[in-house]
């Protein structure tokens, strides 16, 4: 199995792929139309990538069966596309979790205690310890979550450990207003750090202190932190976001630090250069109070190999069983409408005829799976079809083999 690797990857994730048997490519600089050419040149099944897009001129390239994103998310992969081609499109969810955690964490820290501005000044020659001794403190504040995924949990956690209570938005939770946090490793009887549930995200945004997004982007998202969300928190109140940017309004976030003295710290931003160096202006990191970093949320050593661990394990059981953990693009429900249930002897050319006679009914065949008995001797199929099949198919298929022994149909 021939493995093209298009981005940066850990060395020990390059072994791994290796000491699977497979023949790995190395291309880390390949975009666009060079990686289109790698795909055709190599006749690679399986391409990992991490911040390279991947669109149809790639998928339509070679033949390729497999894309993982040895990251979180899959927004900077066609998913339709390769979901038209039939071609796998997997993730590393929850191994990055910790490394974003920690910065966001690091980024409340240091907004309230100005710490680049405390190095700033020092590097300029100057000393202002009566400036730079005003902050409020973190113990007391309150945390708000909007989303509370892998990278949410581990942010509530470190939150209670000093001391600030954490109040949580997430869909999740919305059939389940009264969910025990508990089993999310939270300590839901202390008294100094509570933990809640907030009943929507305006009720979130209104008690928090400080606000923290987690949410994935979708459709259902993009925007999703408006004009009106960021209306309503407190003036002063401190907002991070280190998920998408896409997720939040930038002009309306301007308006929000300009008006009610919000203060920020930003991981994520609009028109981020596609290359790891490059210019990049954004008027609202000139603002005082507004504290960015390089869309690095993930790249610490421990996340980056925990990804690479993943990814093997992905192409692992891809190549040795045609299953892919973590797949974000099978169907969640088929257009199938009933299923055909045949017990039959286990014997050649059974399921064929099945087939066949399904084929010449114009009957679609969406899903199916054979389980034999113990002994091999007979077996039932489950064949999810996409229309009833008549009763002159389901004559011809149960009397024309004698190794059927019998047949039902139900609607699913």
């Amino acid at each position: 199995m021939k493995v093209l690797v298009a981005d940066k990857f850990e060395a020990s994730g390059l072994d791994g792929l290796r000491a699977l048997g497979c023949e790995v490519v190395y291309e880390p600089d390949a975009k666009d139309a060079a990686l289109a050419d790698a795909v055709s040149r190599t006749g690679a099944s399986v391409l990992v990538v991490r911040s390279t897009p991947v669109q149809a001129p790639v998928l339509d390239a070679g033949p390729l069966a497999l894309v993982v994103r040895a990251g979180a998310g899959v927004n900077t992969i066609d998913v339709a596309g390769a979901s038209a081609r039939g071609i796998y499109v997997s993730n590393c969810p929850g191994k990055n979790a910790v490394a974003v955690a920690e910065l966001a964490f690091g980024l409340i820290l240091s907004l309230d205690r100005r710490i680049p501005d405390n190095v700033a000044s020092l590097r300029a020659g100057q000393w202002n310890k009566k400036e730079f001794s005003k902050a409020r403190g973190l113990a007391g504040q309150t945390l708000g979550l909007l989303g509370f995924g892998n990278i949410g949990q581990e942010l509530a956690r470190r939150a209670q450990a000093f001391g600030l209570h954490v109040v949580i938005w997430s869909r999740r939770f919305a059939a389940d207003p009264t969910a025990d946090l508990g089993r999310y490793g939270l300590d839901t009887n202390a008294r100094d750090a509570t933990v809640s549930i907030a009943a929507s995200p305006q009720a979130l945004v209104e008690q928090a202190d400080i606000v923290s997004v987690h949410l994935a982007l979708g459709p259902d998202t993009r925007g999703f932190v408006n004009a009106d969300l960021l209306g309503r928190m407190k003036k002063g109140a401190t907002f991070i976001n280190t998920a998408r940017a896409e997720v939040v309004d930038y002009d309306a976030l301007a308006a929000a630090v300009r008006d009610r003295g919000i203060r920020v710290g930003l991981d994520v931003f609009r028109n981020e250069p596609t290359s790891a160096t490059g210019e990049y202006r954004d008027d609202l990191l000139q603002v005082a109070g507004v504290y960015g970093t390089h869309h690095i949320g993930a790249s610490t050593d421990q996340a980056q190999e925990a990804i690479a661990a993943e990814t093997v394990r992905i192409v692992a059981s891809f190549r040795e069983t045609g299953r892919v953990p973590n797949v974000v693009n099978l169907a969640v429900r088929t257009p199938a409408t009933h299923r055909l249930i045949v017990r039959h002897r286990d014997r050649p050319g059974v399921l064929a005829h099945v087939f066949d006679h399904l084929r010449q009914g114009d009957i679609n065949v969406q899903e199916t799976e054979n389980i034999v008995f113990d002994g091999a001797q007979a077996a039932i199929a489950r064949i999810n079809v996409d229309r009833a099949p008549g009763d002159a198919v389901l004559a011809a298929i149960r009397e024309g083999n004698a190794d059927i022994i019998s047949l039902q149909l139900v609607a699913i």
